[in-house]
Parts: C-alpha cells; structure tokens; sequence
C-alpha cells in the first residue's frame, strides 16, 4: 500500500456542487481574480520599459528603429491577452479532453527544431524562424501540454471518485508522458527549458497525492542523469562553460564569466532608487548581453533600484500566491494540479532568471516571466494566466 504525499486531499469527489453557470460577461468578470491579472499586466507594462531601455540605443538590434523593440513587446502582450480570453472563453475543461490533440501538435513542433527548419539562437537550436523577423520556440508550449497532459491522467481516476490518489501504473503513464517532449527538447540542447520541466513534473506530483516515493526517486534518478549527461559530453561548449563560470566566478571574468560579473555590475550601482529610467551608465553603454531578454532584471535593478527591481518581486508573488489560492479552492483534482503546475513553472522559472544575474545560479538562457522580451515566452504565461482564471471562473458558486 503506497503512501502518499502531504498534499494528498479527501475534498476531490464528483458532484461536489454545481459548476457556476456563466450566462453573462459579467458573471465572468466578477469571478476573475483581479489581483493575477493586474499584476500580470503590471509586470508586462514594466517590462515594456525596460526592454525598451535597454535596447532604444543598440542600432545592431533595433534596425535604426529606438521603438523597435518597444512596439514588439507591446504586440506580443496584446496577442497574449488574445490567447488568455480564448483560454478563458474555451475553459479548461474543454482543453482537458483536447490534450492529445494538443500533445500532439507540441511533439511536431519540437521534433520541427531537429530538422532543416530549426535555427539556432544565442547558442540555443530551440527555434523555429517563421519569417519576416517572427521566431517560435517550442519549448515554452511544452511546458503547458506537460501540465494539462499529467494533470488528465494522474486526475482522471480521483475525480472520477474511484480513487483517493493517483495509483503507482497512473504515476508511470504521467512519467511517460513528460518524459517524451523533454527528451526532445534535451537534444536540442535546450537546457534550461529542461531544467523548467523537471521541477513542473516535480510539482505536479507533489500536488497530484502520488507517493513519497516517486518524488525521492526522480530526484535521485535526476541527480544521476545530470551526471551522466555531464560525463557522456551532451551539453554544448557554451553550456558547460556557463556552469564552470557559475562555480569558478574568477575562471575568465572577460570571457564565460562577462554576463554575470556586468549583470551584478549594473544591479549594484542602483543602490535604492537606481539612476532613473533610460540614465543607467551600464544600460546605455550596452555593458550587459542579451538586456532585453535573459538578463531584462540588470535594467531594473540598476535603473530603478531596489524598489523597482523590489517591486517585480512582489509582483510575481502576488501570482504565485492568488494561483495557491485558486488551487486551495477548486474541488477538483485535475485544476489543483494545473494550478500546481503552474506554480512550480513561475516560481522556478523567475528565481533562475533572476538567480543568474545575481550570480547565485547558472547562466541557462531562460526569461522572466511576463517582463523578458519574446514571442512565445509571453504567449505561453498568458496562455497560463487563462488556465488560472478558467479554474478559478469555474469553480462551484460555493467555492
């Protein structure tokens, strides 16, 4: 007999009351949670800045165009919200039994980067160049069918009311399931996007009531593999010398160490209230790589200090805090672990990204969540911002 988890609840049953029946845009409305969306939007708006600073002045990037980059950011964010209502409007309910589907299309599009279509980026050959300035990145969708995917089958059994928690052959059939996309996205080398859908696979479970054991066991399973990845040379030159910098920050400050010594450089000379918005001596001598994008919180920290680099923090907390609030509240397994999994993709996603410009973590190529410029990075947090709002939409009137 297995043991589950401290997470493993009683309250997931079948008919627990009525599903609130939404017959006007009102009613909708007056069950969104506001404090996600604000904050969401808050972060994009600072985002927006930001990216705009740091790139107004890099003519190498922006085309001669100083709101290049500004309008893009502002596009991106407005086909996200796009995305959010149409995930909203759909309802998660009606994505759970389109999961194949979308499972499906996401292995084609990651199995796309490996042939003639994918193109390398910053190192990374994760990208797929559609035309006229437009890239997509399969990875960042991965992360969503991993959840929707995992919470279907590890939930399908427990709201159905047959089981307390997910027995061990549901366990294995999840595993199965995250295992193939990563894999994928493992060759590409994608390594950070890895690294993001360990630690979902790992929330999942935990919010799923599966046993101790299997948590223990990937764990140790991951500590391994990463050491026999290390040993067998899959990771790239770039890669291995971004984990050497991060262990040995003295090994070459002017070569693999260069991001991370300028990226602490530009957040240490804001001191409290930063030089002001376009004034950061870092920022606008173009000291800092990749600005707008994996390094996006160097801008805020040395342009508007730490409360402005304070105030991103909170932001994304009040996220992840209302998310743990939604998935306290549903009545059904298959929205806690959705929410779950979301939860884990944020919280990690962020302490990384910013970890690797404090010198605290790794280099590994991943953006801040709703701030960092990208295309597909903003589609898919919003496209989980929808997720969040259809549990919480759709909860019993009760809830």
């Amino acid at each position: 007999m297995q043991t589950a988890n401290k997470f493993s609840v009683s309250r997931y049953a079948p008919e627990r009351g009525a599903v609130a029946k939404l017959t006007s845009r009102d009613s909708v409305l007056r069950r969104l949670d506001w404090p996600i969306l604000l904050s969401a939007l808050a972060l994009s708006f600072l985002g927006a800045l930001l990216v705009w600073s740091a790139t107004r002045n890099r003519t190498t990037l922006n085309q001669g165009d100083p709101y290049y980059f500004l309008t893009r950011h502002a596009m991106n964010t407005g086909i996200g919200l796009v995305l959010m209502i149409g995930t909203i409007w759909l309802g998660h309910r009606t994505l759970r039994g389109a999961v194949p589907i979308l499972y499906g299309l996401s292995l084609v599009l990651v199995l796309a980067v490996l042939t003639p279509l994918g193109s390398t980026i910053n190192g990374a050959h994760a990208w797929i160049v559609i035309g006229g300035g437009f890239s997509l990145q399969p990875g960042e969708f991965v992360k969503i069918t991993i959840i929707l995917g995992m919470a279907m089958l590890l939930a399908a059994r427990v709201d159905a009311g047959d089981l307390e928690h997910p027995d061990h052959r549901t366990v294995v059939k999840a595993l199965c399931l995250a295992a193939a996309p990563m894999g994928i996205v493992m060759l590409m080398p994608d390594l950070g996007s890895v690294m993001v859908m360990v630690v979902i696979v790992l929330g999942v479970l935990l919010a799923s009531g599966a046993s101790n054991r299997w948590v223990v066991g990937l764990l140790a399973s991951g500590a391994a593999g990463a050491i026999l990845i290390w040993q067998l040379g899959v990771l790239d030159e770039y890669q291995i010398n971004r984990f050497a910098a991060f262990a040995n920050p003295d090994l070459d400050p002017a070569g693999v160490g260069y991001n991370t010594n300028q990226a602490r450089i530009a957040i240490g000379s804001g001191g409290l209230l930063g030089s002001g918005l376009f004034k950061g001596s870092q920022t606008t001598g173009q000291f800092v790589p990749e600005q707008q994008t994996d390094f996006v919180f160097t801008v805020a920290g040395e342009e508007l200090g730490f409360v402005g680099a304070g105030l991103i923090l909170v932001l994304l907390g009040v996220i992840l805090w209302r998310a743990c609030v939604i998935a306290r509240e549903t009545t059904e397994l298959y929205g806690t672990i959705v929410c779950a999994g979301i939860i884990a993709w944020f919280a990690f996603q962020a302490f990384e990204n910013i970890g690797m410009t404090l010198g605290i973590m790794p280099v590994a190529g991943l953006p801040l969540p709703f701030v960092s410029y990208g295309g597909s990075s903003m589609f898919a947090v919003w496209v989980a911002v929808g997720l969040l709002q259809s549990i919480r939409v759709q909860r019993p009137m009760s809830a």
